[in-house]
Order: structure tokens, then C-alpha cells, then sequence
């Protein structure tokens, strides 16, 4: 999982793509952290990238580095305790701007039951399961 995470940290960038109904949807996204051995990204109660994950909490992230690319597949789960929510804002300051650990909208979802895949078209895919 850290290599998952060091390869997220890295792009700075990712893709997450979610479902509406039979559409899917992707949008950048750049917060990544581990908070008790679990993955959690982060975003606002208020968008609608939030109620699709509650409806549907399969997800795929998708990042490149330039040089290999990252797929990951999971479900997600929301964690609503204020210790997860305040570990992402302190790992994320500029957030703190627009979110609060005690707010309405501030949400934190870790990865479940995940696979992540490293490829590039030289080398043979890596497998990472967490």
C-alpha cells in the first residue's frame, strides 16, 4: 500500500472514476493519505462525486508518471470519525481553507478490498493488494 501511495504522491494527479447509473463519470483528484494502515481520499459531502461513491462505492484511480501507469480498483468506505477527517486536513493544510474535521461536508473514504496495478509497455504488470 505505501508503494500505492508514494506512486499517487508522486503524479500528484489522479483519476477517479465513479458510476451514475449507467454512466461513468472521472475527475481529477489529488488527495491521497494513510491514516491506520488504510488509503483515504478525500472530498465534499455536497458533490456529486460523493453520493455516487454512497450509492455505489465501487471505484477505479487512474494516474501516470510519465512513464508507467497506476489502475486501481476497490470499494470505498466512508469514515466519518473526526480523527480521519483532521489526519487528511493536516496532511493537506490548503484544505483547511474549505473543510473542517467537524464540518457537514468534510469526507474521508478509505480503499477496501483494492488492487492496484503498475504497468508500462516494457515491463510486466505489478500487482499491489491491499
Amino acid at each position: 500500500m505505501e508503494e500505492v501511495y508514494d506512486y499517487l504522491k508522486k503524479c500528484g494527479t489522479y483519476f477517479l472514476a465513479t458510476a451514475e447509473g449507467d454512466q461513468p463519470r472521472v475527475r481529477p483528484f489529488g488527495t491521497i493519505n494513510i491514516f491506520e494502515d488504510k488509503l483515504y481520499i478525500q472530498t465534499g459531502k455536497i458533490k456529486d462525486v460523493s453520493k455516487q461513491m454512497l450509492t455505489n462505492p465501487k471505484v477505479e484511480i487512474s494516474a501516470f508518471d510519465g512513464k508507467t501507469w497506476i489502475r486501481i480498483e476497490g470499494s470505498v468506505v466512508e469514515d466519518n470519525r473526526i480523527e480521519a477527517k483532521q489526519s487528511m486536513l493536516d496532511a493537506y493544510p490548503s484544505l483547511q481553507k474549505m473543510y473542517s474535521a467537524s464540518d457537514d461536508n468534510t469526507q474521508v473514504l478509505y480503499l477496501k478490498d483494492a488492487t492496484a496495478t503498475i504497468s508500462s509497455f516494457v515491463d510486466e504488470p505489478k500487482k499491489i493488494k491491499f
